[in-house]
This record gives structure tokens, C-alpha cells and sequence, in this order.
């Protein structure tokens, strides 16, 4: 996984990048009937039930854009909020609040959704040893904001990107000449480049998972898109040898069937990428 360090780095690349892209040359609605030494005040509003994700991440945009905008935070990442509830108030300059407004709706408002969704697959999960995982299944840009509605919403973090984890699927497979070959290239690739990565293996069949474990040193096999029974049948096979997962269209309604077949994780495209926004709203406080 990526450090502390590089995630903070990512979190301000996000922000400096959606500022440029929103406000350009100047805000000029709030630039033209604004005056410049106005000041406000406005409140993060609920407008549906859900988890809140991002008030964090939105005080960053707050600081980013003006460092003497306030916030004062009353309900924290990770709460259960309902509609009508007031997440927090911030004051200072108009025409900064106003800046800042949209970008922290968007984002709030996606983190919030994801973070609903994961909430709901971890509480299906809870009295099963499966953790739910997110996937590279995110949106091009903003990756880090997605990943970390995740884990606020009580999930865990896949590899970040292609660089952190080693991850054979099916076209690597195919691509290298076999199971086989691909893993046992990139062993002598992790070696040669002076690398200490994990490695993960997809499996498409019982045949695949005996051919991943004869090769060995395999942190997880990721077992794709087998059913249930194929699933239990899998796990006993791999046993302790390395970590198990579960992918391939699992829902809300399949997920609790899969955990109950013992894999150690399910990941799930669908917490990052098939998700409706939030409602909130950012509303002035007279």
C-alpha cells in the first residue's frame, strides 16, 4: 500500500487539479456581486440518511482555498447522518466559501455514497472472518478520495494502483504463456528489480488454484467468478497455504453466501463505480 506521505500527496493533487479546472481565471458569479471584504457563513446539510464521508478531505479544500476560512465540525467521517442533520458550519470570506462550494459538494457527496454502500456490505459481513476490499474500479482522478470513502465506510483498501501489489489476472496469464510462466516471470522480475511486492494470482479453476499452489510464494489467490459450492471446494484446497479472495459480480444479496464459503476477502468493483451521489447541500446561514 501507499505511505501516509504519498496518499497526502494525492489528496493535494486532487484538490489543485479541481480548483483549476472549476475556477480557472476567477469565480466571476461571486467575483461581480460579492465585494471582497464580505464575510459568512454557511452549514453542510443533509438531505438524505446515509454514512457521511469527506469532512476531512473538505477541510483541506476549505484551507487550500483560503487559510482563514473556519470550520466547525459537528458531526465527524464515519457517523450515520440523517436528513436535516448539519455536518458542520464554515465562516470566513464569501467569495471563498463560495470558490470552494462545489468542489466540496462533489466530493462529499461521492464519498458519502460510497461509504453508505460499504457500510452495508461490512455489516453483512460482521460474524464472518471476510473483510470487503475495493478495486482499481475508480474514478480516473480522484482514486484517493474513493478509497478513502471506503475505509470510512468500514472496508479495506486493495492495492492503490499497479505499482504497489503485483496482481495476475487473465490476460497476464494468457499473455505470459500460462499460470506458470507468468508467475514464475514475475518472481524473477521482483528479484532482479530489487522489489518487495505481493503477489496475486487469478484462478479460473480448480485446476488453476492446484497449478497457482505447486508454484508457491503466493500472498493471495483470487478466486474469480466461481459459484458456491466451487468457492467451499477452493478454500479447503488452499487452506492456509495464502489468503483467499472472492470476485466477479458479487452483490449485497450474494456477498453474506460467500463469506459463509470461508474466503478470507470479497472484493467488489461496485462500492467505487455503481454508486448515486449523496444529497447534500451547502446552504448560507443568515
Amino acid at each position: 500500500m501507499i505511505s501516509n506521505k504519498q496518499f497526502k500527496k494525492e489528496l493535494d493533487i486532487i484538490i489543485s487539479n479541481a480548483v483549476r479546472e472549476d475556477v480557472g481565471g476567477g469565480d466571476h458569479s461571486s467575483l461581480a456581486c460579492i465585494p471582497e471584504e464580505a464575510q459568512g457563513k454557511a452549514k453542510l446539510l443533509v438531505k438524505e440518511n446515509g454514512i457521511i464521508a469527506g469532512v476531512e478531505f473538505a477541510k483541506r479544500i476549505f484551507k487550500y482555498v483560503d487559510i482563514n476560512l473556519k470550520v466547525e465540525t459537528l458531526i465527524e467521517d464515519g457517523a450515520e447522518v440523517k436528513y436535516g442533520d448539519i455536518v458542520f458550519f464554515v465562516s470566513g470570506s464569501s467569495q471563498s466559501i463560495l470558490k470552494a462550494e462545489r468542489l466540496v459538494l462533489n466530493a462529499m457527496q461521492r464519498m458519502s455514497a460510497i461509504a453508505t454502500k460499504t457500510k452495508k456490505f461490512a455489516e453483512l459481513l460482521k460474524g464472518t472472518k471476510t473483510k470487503i476490499l475495493d478495486t482499481r474500479k475508480t474514478t480516473p482522478g480522484i482514486r484517493a478520495i474513493e478509497k478513502w470513502a471506503v475505509k470510512i465506510g468500514g472496508g479495506e483498501n486493495h492495492r492503490f494502483a499497479l505499482y504497489d501489489m503485483i496482481m495476475l489476472k487473465d490476460n497476464h496469464i494468457d499473455f505470459a504463456g500460462g499460470i506458470t510462466k507468468a508467475i514464475s516471470k514475475t518472481q524473477q522480475y521482483l528479484k532482479e528489480n530489487h522489489l518487495d511486492l505481493k503477489i496475486i494470482v487469478e484462478a479460473r479453476s480448480m485446476e488453476e488454484i492446484e497449478e497457482i499452489l505447486k508454484s508457491g510464494g503466493i500472498h493471495r489467490i483470487l478466486i474469480d467468478n466461481f459459484d458456491y459450492d466451487e468457492t467451499r471446494k477452493a478454500v479447503v484446497l488452499i487452506g492456509d497455504k495464502c489468503q483467499t479472495e472472492s470476485s466477479g459480480g458479487i452483490t449485497l444479496e450474494t456477498a453474506k453466501k460467500y463469506a459463509d464459503c470461508g474466503v478470507d476477502y470479497i472484493s467488489s468493483g461496485a462500492l467505487t463505480h455503481s454508486v448515486y451521489n449523496m444529497d447534500l447541500s451547502l446552504k448560507a446561514v443568515e
